[in-house]
């Protein structure tokens, strides 16, 4: 079967994955705001952009892990994987996709950029894949596509952007490569790379990210030769092809192929000075230049592209944009960057409320609160703006503000799940147990992995005297975290004394699940060398604080 790799189950997916996690653990660098009680996910968005990890061998080494670690699937010609194959892939890879990289899940960031992602889509036939549109809490230019339509955007990247056609125009040319099942046939090449050279690259990839760039680049470059281009990048064939098929999509779905070129010029002339600060969007998307030459050629031909831009309302985009600087970059510098725009733009609503997430960021959220009233003053019936009122009054103690806040912002927009989960803190704070256990079911059923909603949810029905559902909901909370040993304890007190039938059977199925994966794990520890990063990466993680954790960026600044 010279043309063929049959993907078996492999210690290597639980063994290697590790390695690829960044080197450092901001544990100890946490602000508290007067005491624990009283973080909230403002808090998790105090840390700066941790040390820069190369983002191209982040994907490198999660696209290598998947392959490797994939169960039974058959890749056949060089047609590429079928689509149930890559279905499969995608599961597998968002798997370690959400350990790997820090998703921000912020609705307001969310919803916007999966919004201008589905107004492209709308322009295709019926896809054989749902697509879904994430970005990725990273201070680095770089926007790729996984299997199975999962696509990715970097905060960094969309900071970098003036408008919402060179945020459609990054989209689409990712959309493309989806569509034209680019990805499905880079797996299939992927397959041929010999076992031996696979080794040397994901040997030179942790040799990188651990500390030894220049032996771990050497290492990778000399193992993988002319192959890794095969495993990581597109041809220059798929990169025209993506840009010919976007701009077709994109003028379809009324934006301009000008700001797919003038993001590209961005990102080329990003000024770097080594290898290692190469735009990471460069080391898989090739043929930069001949790229540009197609898009001038094209926008020649229409010049109504330039108009369209100048029409379009970036209202909305600009609150985006605001909104990834002011609440999860660095704090430092957020707040500088804030106060320069603020003294161009005094009376911006934006840039006020910006500013006010800022000073909260950098432990003034008394300062914070009275720069997003006025920013209310002039949108009043913004829920995003009450929201974070509430958010920075609760950070204060201000309990009584922060629920007024935050019940205007639910009345307004009542599917943010962040506003109930705020909710839930404050009404926990007033001791209102009961009311706060039903904010943070809401939560749950909006957002059913919120692993913060299971901790607090427990915590709540505990005050409340209700301790089988405590015990219930705090078992869900370990196991989540993959913390077995507590995941077992609290679902032995369900079984031992809830009264609830269907809460004791999910419980023993949830700790039958948990003792499962509690020996899989210790299997593959025995199998697995040492790893001492791992090991103390994972004691610091267990040393957080469950609301003051960064669980992967989810709802937090």
């Amino acid at each position: 079967m010279p043309n063929a790799l049959i993907f078996r189950k492999n210690n290597l997916l639980s063994n290697l994955f590790p390695f690829s996690q960044p080197f450092f653990s901001d544990a100890g660098n946490r602000l508290a705001t007067r005491s624990d009680s009283r973080r909230t996910p403002l808090i998790r968005r105090m840390q700066p952009f941790r040390g820069h990890i190369n983002a191209f061998k982040k994907q490198l080494a999660i696209l290598t892990v998947v392959i490797i670690g994939i169960q039974s699937i058959h890749i056949g010609s060089a047609a590429g994987i079928t689509i149930q194959e890559e279905e499969t892939l995608g599961k597998e890879f968002m798997k370690l996709a959400v350990r790997q990289y820090r998703l921000i899940d912020d609705p307001a960031v969310a919803r916007y950029v999966n919004r201008v992602g589905r107004k492209i889509l709308a322009q295709l036939p019926p896809q054989p894949f749902q697509y879904r549109f994430y970005v990725i809490r990273e201070d680095v230019y770089n926007a790729f596509a996984g299997p199975a339509g999962n696509i990715f955007i970097n905060s960094g990247l969309i900071e970098a952007m003036d408008n919402e056609d060179e945020l459609a125009g990054i989209l689409a040319h990712e959309i493309t490569h989806v569509k034209a099942r680019h990805i499905s046939q880079r797996i299939e090449r992927a397959s041929r790379i010999q076992w031996a050279t696979l080794a040397g690259m994901v040997a030179g990839i942790f040799l990188g990210v651990g500390g030894g760039a220049e032996a771990g680049g050497a290492l990778t470059i000399g193992s993988a030769a002319a192959t890794q281009s095969a495993f990581l990048a597109y041809s220059r064939q798929d990169e025209i092809q993506a840009d010919e098929l976007g701009i077709d999509i994109l003028t379809a779905a009324g934006y301009s192929g000008f700001g797919m070129m003038t993001m590209l010029k961005k990102i080329r002339d990003k000024q770097w000075f080594g290898a290692s600060d190469v735009p990471s969007y460069l080391m898989t998307h090739p043929a930069v230049d001949d790229r540009l030459a197609y898009l001038d050629t094209w926008i020649q031909g229409h010049p109504e592209a330039l108009t369209i831009i100048k029409r379009r309302d970036n209202s909305e985009f600009r609150r985006v944009r605001t909104r990834l600087i002011a609440a999860y970059g660095n704090p430092a510098l957020a707040l500088k960057q804030m106060a320069a725009s603020l003294k161009i733009h005094p009376d911006d609503a934006m840039v006020l409320h910006g500013y006010g997430i800022a000073l909260a960021r950098n432990d003034r959220p008394g300062e914070g609160i009275g720069f997003v009233r006025k920013a209310l003053e002039k949108k009043p019936f913004d829920a995003v703006m009450l929201k974070d009122l509430g958010e920075i009054a609760f950070m204060d103690g201000q309990y009584d503000a922060a629920r007024k806040a935050l019940e205007g912002s639910k009345g307004i927009d009542p599917n943010d799940f962040e506003t109930f989960f705020l909710l839930g803190r404050t009404q926990l704070e007033q001791g209102e147990y009961l009311q706060s256990s039903e904010s943070f079911k809401t939560v749950l059923e909006k957002q059913p992995n919120s692993i913060r909603a299971l901790f607090y949810l427990g915590e709540a029905y505990g005050k409340a005297g209700r301790m089988g559902d405590a015990h219930y909901y705090l078992g869900r909370y370990h196991h989540a975290r993959r913390d077995f040993k507590n995941a077992a304890f609290h679902l032995r007190q369900v079984i031992k004394h809830s009264e609830d039938p269907i809460q004791k059977a999910e419980a023993e199925e949830l700790l039958s699940q948990a003792k499962k994966e509690q020996t899989e794990e210790e299997k593959s520890k025995e199998e697995a060398p040492a790893d001492k990063n791992s090991r103390i990466r994972r004691n610091q993680r267990n040393r957080e604080t469950p609301f003051n954790s960064d669980q992967n960026g989810r709802t937090a600044w």
